[in-house]
């Protein structure tokens, strides 16, 4: 059976909690999706014969090469 993903208080990066209900439930909503398809891909990758920790370590690295598309460049 799978954990439960215990949600974060999300934060602005002023490290105030953010107060928007809506907001929030739509992080919360992604993270829960994002959480799904890795368990999904996991799943996949174990009965295929992969590795598990090998697929791991691959997630990590994906989470890892996620760029910011909001980030200003450098002036």
């Amino acid at each position: 059976m799978a954990k439960k993903l215990d949600l974060p208080t999300w934060r602005t990066p002023a490290g105030e909690p953010v107060s928007c209900l809506d907001k929030i439930k739509v992080l919360n909503e992604n993270l829960e999706e994002i959480r799904a398809l890795a368990q999904e891909a996991l799943g996949d990758a174990v009965l295929m014969g992969a590795d598990e920790q090998q697929f791991r370590k691959v997630l990590h690295l994906l989470a890892e090469l996620i760029e910011n598309p909001y980030k200003k460049p450098p002036t």
